[in-house]
């Protein structure tokens, strides 16, 4: 089977696993994942799971980054800001749907191979950072959009704290790898409404930029 295929079967295994917004698919049918995915796994590139990276990461099950975009509510009128670049894929299909995406990654290699294939896709609204995605970027807030791709022991006040009023924020929250589950949450004033979606496993949301080696 083709790539070209196996990708048009991803995509209908998408829709009928529960991606429904046709916006969030044809971004998803856009971005090519064989670009983000190591060499030994480019047979397994459009298959339906979550597959090791370097810096001990992974890149994240397709239906999971499908559910949680569109859980976002993308609008191509809103900034988002993401909490994880990993291999930069989210990133992609976040630069589709946004009008700008802000995107943060603690590790410098991690960063620097997602920034060289999103410049490959020519995804030019885009400025990323090498720094502590727990703290945000104050200097950008508030935002509209936030998306988490690592798990938080518990609500991250201070990504919150950054949503702009009806703003809205993708997080997976869990302390155990075996019970973490995205949180949708949405900013009224002071206050915040959460809303517990579906079960997930990721890495930890890890405070602090890594050291780059002297």
């Amino acid at each position: 089977m083709t790539q070209a295929a196996r990708k048009i079967r991803l995509v209908l295994e998408l829709r009928r696993a529960g991606v429904t917004d046709t916006k969030v698919l044809s971004a998803i049918e856009r971005v090519p994942r064989e670009m983000f995915v190591p060499d030994a796994f480019q047979d397994q590139a459009y298959e339906n799971t979550a597959l090791p990276i370097s810096c001990s990461q992974t890149i994240s099950q397709p239906l999971i980054v499908g559910l949680m975009t569109q859980l976002l509510e993308p609008d191509k009128r809103l900034r988002v800001l993401e909490i994880g670049t990993g291999s930069g894929y989210q990133t992609a299909v976040l630069c589709q749907l946004f009008r700008r995406v802000y995107t943060i990654e603690r590790h410098r290699e991690l960063l620097a191979e997602a920034e060289a294939r999103l410049a490959q896709l020519k995804c030019h609204n885009l400025t990323a950072q090498c720094a502590d995605g727990t703290r945000g970027w104050p200097e950008q807030a508030p935002f509209p959009r936030i998306l988490v791709t690592a798990a938080a022991n518990e609500m991250p006040a201070t990504l919150a704290d950054q949503l702009d009023d009806g703003g809205v924020m993708i997080v997976p929250i869990g302390a155990n790898v075996i019970d973490q589950w995205i949180y949708k949450v949405t900013r009224e004033g002071q206050h915040f409404r959460e809303e517990r979606m579906s079960q997930v496993r990721f890495v930890p949301l890890v405070p602090g930029a890594v050291p780059q080696a002297s």
